[in-house]
């Protein structure tokens, strides 16, 4: 990252990547994911609170046809600018809109998401455009549960839905609400990551949802796994 004239610049795989005001810089977990992620030429890709638009800038590189979406106006404007800063704008359509609100009757061969799954006290609640990427609601599966439900009706026949999860949200967990939702769950991959600071602001709160008892009982854990799981619809 660089910062010049107050412009923050984001470059990864040979991409140029503006951050907005208001807008979250991509973060460990974004990463992680963006690694993980395979895109075939001709595919119809959505990414699901896109941020600064890194998976699907990533998708319409490697010749997707994609659609952007985020609740934040800012990044819905800051995707648009890295679509056309990229030479992608003829294949990335951005959208304000939340969950699948925006891309209601649509199917498509990949939904992805990195979304905000910080389990949220009460009292922590915001709802200022920063918070909005991190704040999962109260045991962190607001969205991510939202995302999980709507996936099967968003999903061409042989299609995936691949997100990330922090393990004290419970990989086991993870899968049987893809099964609910009638998809085949399984790790594409997974990474140790430094636990996040706003973690410890919240960690006693993370423990009380830590259902898969991931995290040390006493002290301050100095890492999380971190996974990107997928959810496949039979063809």
């Amino acid at each position: 990252m660089s910062q010049d004239a107050g412009t923050l610049l984001f470059v990864y795989r040979d991409c140029l990547f503006t951050v907005a005001d208001g807008v979250q810089p991509p973060k460990a977990g974004s990463l992680l994911f963006c690694r993980h992620l395979t895109f075939r030429p001709g595919e119809w890709v959505v990414e699901i609170g896109a941020g600064v638009g890194l998976a699907a800038v990533l998708a319409a590189r490697a010749g997707c046809q994609v659609i952007a979406t985020d609740v934040v106006p800012e990044a819905v404007e800051c995707v648009r600018a890295n679509a056309v800063l990229n030479g992608v704008a003829d294949r990335l359509d951005a959208r304000l809109g939340d969950c699948y609100d925006s891309v209601r009757r649509l199917e498509f061969d990949l939904i992805c998401s990195s979304p905000p799954q910080m389990p949220t006290p009460p009292e922590r609640e915001r709802d200022d455009p920063m918070a909005a990427a991190d704040n999962g609601g109260l045991d962190g599966w607001i969205v991510l549960d939202r995302v999980i439900e709507g996936a099967l009706a968003h999903l061409a026949p042989g299609g995936r839905l691949v997100f990330t999860l922090f393990d004290f949200l419970g990989r086991e967990r993870a899968f049987a609400k893809l099964r609910a939702a009638g998809l085949e769950p399984s790790v594409l991959g997974k990474d140790a990551q430094p636990f996040p600071r706003l973690g410890y602001e919240r960690l006693e709160h993370i423990r009380l949802h830590d259902l898969e008892h991931t995290l040390p009982a006493d002290g301050l854990p100095a890492t999380v796994e971190r996974y990107v799981i997928q959810g496949g619809r039979t063809p």
